[in-house]
């Protein structure tokens, strides 16, 4: 017995070591680091500018803004599958939010994915990509964020589940999954090329939704080939398959939000209204021609499409309920008709393997982003307070077999996990 005990004390006592050498590693390492020269030449108003440039580039506001809130107090719960990590306020305020904060406090957040008193930061905040962001860039938006009108709002505390609100917990997901890098320019690709990394890769962050993420949700790696956003209930497609797109027609998506091919709906759209569309032409252009180089993810196997007599009757039943709700716009070849009515033949969101995106767009309906190029967004109107879940089920599959599409069916059931899921 008395052994028993003296290997549990032992394991114990390792375990409390081990835990030990974890936060000491993340909260002893030296991360102090000097200035950026370039961004500390700029007179102060032109490194503010480059600064509220950069915050939009990022879309800071859509995280740390409630809505109907004051800019950048924070505030808005991040939901994720470990519980919420509310956004904390990044105005101006000395005492609630960053107003005390030096240039190489803010640095260490970007970079090293630690606050200013040193406790390690939630990757909700995407420190795994912002750490690729420039000293110089980081200089810019702290000066930036430090001319925000101050808001008194303290931060609240997150409302996460045991063990993930221990900070040891957090220590040890870093030491597995995290590690401070700067972005690498390639020098066999051109400039521009290596712009739109840099944007894709850090600032943008595009990875923290289009990438799937393990069970402890760290990210995989910079694949950007499409992951569920839980907390949301949309699917981020996989942004690895744009190098058929002509580039006119990817810099549009990216700027309007709608495009010969596309239009966008649900989380994306709030990025192209609040961010993209900000973004100077040269940098959207920069973005379209490194999401075009990436490899294509590997194609699908070819679906078998079921032959039975009920399957042909579902389907048949699709097309009817598309004749009578969505030919006026959509036309009977699924053309569409741009840019009010997006294309269905052809369209991603209808020929992935996951279904979740067009259900919602038929259970919800939705508005593109208004944007300068794209002002008065035609809407995509509800249909699930007029269609049961078997009959979106029924209209999904057939826009999913029409025209060329080939995707699998969805059922009753598929609609329903979604049906009370709020539209944002």
């Amino acid at each position: 017995m008395k052994k028993i005990v003296y290997t549990v004390t032992a394991l114990l006592l390792a375990a409390v070591l081990i835990a030990g050498a974890l936060l000491a590693q993340q909260f002893l390492t030296s991360d102090a680091g000097p200035p950026g020269a370039a961004s500390a030449a700029l007179a102060p108003a032109e490194r503010v500018a480059r600064g509220a440039y950069l915050a939009k580039a990022g879309d800071c506001m859509a995280c740390h803004t409630t809505r109907g809130g004051q800019p950048y107090a924070g505030g808005r719960a991040l939901q994720t599958p470990f519980g919420s990590v509310i956004a904390p306020n990044i105005s101006a305020d000395r005492q609630t939010g960053i107003g005390a904060w030096t240039a190489d406090d803010f640095w260490r957040a970007l970079h090293h994915g630690k606050s200013r008193d040193g406790r390690l930061l939630y990757p909700a905040f995407p420190y795994p990509n912002y750490t690729r962001i420039t000293r110089d860039d980081a200089d810019a938006l702290y000066a930036y964020l430090q001319t925000v009108p101050a808001v008194h709002q303290p931060s609240q505390p997150h409302q996460l589940r045991f063990p993930f609100n221990l900070q040891i917990a957090l220590a040890a997901w870093r030491v597995l999954y995290f590690k401070p890098e700067a972005f690498a320019a390639d020098r066999r690709q051109s400039v521009e090329w290596n712009r739109g990394a840099y944007l894709v890769q850090g600032l943008g962050h595009c990875s923290a939704c289009h990438s799937a993420r393990n069970p402890l949700g760290a990210q995989d790696g910079e694949s950007l080939s499409g992951g569920m956003i839980q907390a949301q209930g949309w699917y981020a497609p996989s942004l690895n398959a744009r190098g058929d797109w002509q580039q006119d027609h990817l810099t549009a998506l990216l700027k309007t939000g709608t495009a010969p091919r596309a239009t966008v709906f649900g989380p994306m759209a709030e990025v192209v209204q609040q961010s993209l569309q900000y973004l100077n032409d040269s940098d959207i252009k920069a973005i379209a021609i490194y999401l075009q180089s990436l490899p294509p993810d590997r194609p699908p196997p070819t679906f078998e499409r079921d032959s039975s007599t009920e399957a042909v009757a579902f389907l048949a039943a699709g097309a009817r309920l598309y004749e009578k709700h969505c030919v006026d716009c959509h036309g009977a070849s699924g053309a569409g008709m741009t840019p009010g009515y997006p294309p269905l033949a052809g369209n991603q969101s209808l020929t992935m393997d996951n279904a979740v995106n067009p259900i919602r767009i038929v259970l919800n309906g939705g508005f593109a982003p208004a944007t300068a190029g794209n002002p008065r967004p035609y809407s995509m109107p509800p249909f699930g307070h007029l269609l049961n879940d078997t009959e979106v089920a029924q209209l999904v599959s057939y826009l999913r077999s029409a025209w060329g599409n080939n995707a699998p069916p969805v059922n009753g059931t598929d609609v329903n996990r979604y049906r009370a899921i709020p539209l944002d």
